[in-house]
C-alpha cells in the first residue's frame, strides 16, 4: 500500500518518540501540505476581497473563487457551477435549506422525513421547521447494525412527504444507507430529496444527476481542506424559487430606502465576504483527492476495515457496532471496551499518541435508539495504515489491562 503520510507533515511530527496515529477523520481530515502551501501562496501573492474590486488583487481573488465553484461542480457531477453555494460547512448549509425552502414551502399536515441515524445538524433545523410551520417529523428507523430498513421506508414515504432529509453515510457507524432506494420511492411522490454527504462526499463517488437528488451538502474540512468552508448543492431550479438565507453585501442587485433586488444565483446566497482562502483549500484538496483517486479512497478504507474487524471481533472486552457486512460500511467503525468508559478509553489512548473520538458523536437519538449512551469511534482515511491499526489495537489491549 503506498504511503500517503509524507504528504503529511502533521503526521510526521514526533511526540514524546512517536509519530500520531490520527484516526478521527470523521471529525476533521488533516491537510496535505500542498493545500497548506497553496493557503500560503494565496496569502503572500493574491489575497484581496472578490466581486468587489477593479486592481489586481480582487480580479485574481474573485478568479480563485469562481474557478473553484467550477471545480466543485465538476467534482460532484453537477450541471452548472452556479448549482454550486459555498457555505461554512454542511451544517450551515442545512440550516440554509430549513429557513429558506422549508420555512416557505412547508405547511400543517406536511411530513419531513429524516432517518434516526442522522447527525444533529440534520435533525434540530427541521424540528425548527415543524414548530413553526404545523409540518410533522416522520423517523425512518434502523435494524441493530444501524442500516435503514427497506420495508419502513416503504412505509413512511407517502403523499404527505414533502422534505427527505437523510445523511447518505451515518457518523457513528459507518453504514451507507440505500439513499437510490430512497430516492426512488421519494421521486414517486415528488418529495424533495436532500442528503448530508459530510462523511461521504470525500470517501465515495459521488454524482448528483446520477442519484437525482434535489439537494446535497457538505464540508471541506473532512476532505483535506480548511475548516469555515463547505458545499450546498442545489437544482437551478429549486434555488430560484428560494428567499435569501443570509442578508447584507454582495447579495444584492440594488437597493433602495425600502426595497432590495437580489442578485441572481449563486451569489444570492453569499452574503458578506466569502472565504476565499478556504474555497481555495477545497480546491486544491479536490485536485489531490483527484491524484490519488476516490476509488482507490474507497478501497483502502475497506481494506482498513476489514483488517481492523478482523483484529478485534474475537477479542472478548471489545464489542463492536455496525455489523461485519463491508458491503455497506464505510472506513469507520464504533466500539466499547467493555466496563471502561469512552471517554476513558480516548484519554487513555491519546497518552500513546492515538487520536479517537468517544462521546455521543452529535447523534444522540440514534445512540439512545441503539441503547448506547456513548462509543469509541476510530475513522479512516488514504493515509492511515495497517500499522496505525496494529498500534491501536496493542494500545487498547494496554487500556484493558489499565483499568483492571
Amino acid at each position: 500500500m503506498k504511503d500517503y503520510k509524507k504528504d503529511f507533515k502533521i503526521l510526521q511530527n514526533a511526540i514524546n518518540g512517536s509519530s500520531i496515529v490520527y484516526l478521527d477523520n470523521g471529525a476533521t481530515t488533516q491537510k496535505p501540505q500542498k493545500v497548506i502551501d497553496g493557503i500560503k501562496e494565496y496569502n503572500n501573492n493574491y489575497n484581496g476581497n472578490p466581486h468587489r474590486g477593479a486592481h489586481y488583487l480582487s480580479i485574481k481573488a474573485t478568479e480563485i473563487y469562481e474557478n473553484a465553484r467550477e471545480k466543485v461542480a465538476e467534482f460532484i457531477g453537477a450541471k452548472n457551477s452556479k448549482e454550486i453555494i459555498f457555505t461554512k460547512n454542511a451544517t450551515e448549509g442545512l440550516n440554509l435549506l430549513a429557513y429558506s425552502y422549508g420555512l416557505n414551502k412547508l405547511k400543517e399536515g406536511d411530513e419531513i422525513l429524516l432517518a434516526i441515524t442522522n447527525h444533529h445538524s440534520n435533525i434540530v433545523p427541521w424540528q425548527m421547521v415543524a414548530r413553526k410551520t404545523g409540518a410533522k417529523l416522520i423517523y425512518l428507523m434502523c435494524d441493530e447494525n444501524g442500516q435503514l430498513m427497506k420495508k419502513d421506508i416503504d412505509n413512511k414515504i407517502n403523499k404527505n412527504t414533502k422534505i427527505i432529509s437523510i445523511s447518505h453515510v451515518s457518523n457513528v457507524f459507518g453504514v451507507i444507507h440505500p439513499i437510490d432506494y430512497i430516492i426512488r420511492k421519494g421521486r414517486e411522490h415528488s418529495a424533495v430529496i436532500i442528503i448530508d454527504g459530510a462523511q461521504s462526499v470525500p470517501h465515495l463517488e459521488t454524482d448528483v444527476c446520477d442519484l437525482d437528488v434535489d439537494f446535497l451538502v457538505f464540508s471541506g474540512h473532512k476532505m483535506l481542506a480548511s475548516m469555515g468552508v463547505g458545499v450546498l448543492y442545489g437544482r437551478y431550479e429549486k434555488l430560484n424559487q428560494m428567499e435569501p438565507f443570509l442578508y447584507g453585501g454582495d447579495m444584492i442587485e440594488y437597493v433602495d430606502l425600502y426595497e432590495t433586488t437580489y442578485d441572481e444565483i449563486p451569489y444570492k446566497f453569499e452574503a458578506g465576504t466569502q472565504n476565499v482562502e478556504g474555497v481555495l483549500s477545497l480546491s486544491i484538496a479536490i485536485d489531490y483527492i483527484r491524484s490519488i483517486g476516490i476509488k482507490n479512497i474507497e478501497r483502502i478504507e475497506k481494506e482498513l476495515l476489514k483488517y481492523t474487524i478482523n483484529k478485534l471481533k474475537d477479542k472478548e472486552f471489545i464489542e463492536l457496532h455496525g455489523g461485519e457486512n463491508l458491503d455497506n460500511r464505510s472506513g469507520i467503525l464504533s466500539f466499547n471496551i467493555k466496563d471502561v468508559h469512552p471517554h476513558d478509553v480516548a484519554t487513555i489512548l491519546d497518552n500513546y499518541n492515538i487520536a479517537i473520538r468517544a462521546g455521543h458523536h452529535c447523534a444522540q437519538p440514534f445512540m439512545k435508539y441503539m441503547g448506547l449512551s456513548s462509543s469509541c469511534r476510530a475513522s479512516f482515511y488514504f493515509y492511515n495504515t495497517s500499522e496505525d491499526i496494529d498500534r491501536l489495537i496493542e494500545a487498547l489491549e494496554k487500556v484493558r489491562r489499565f483499568v483492571l
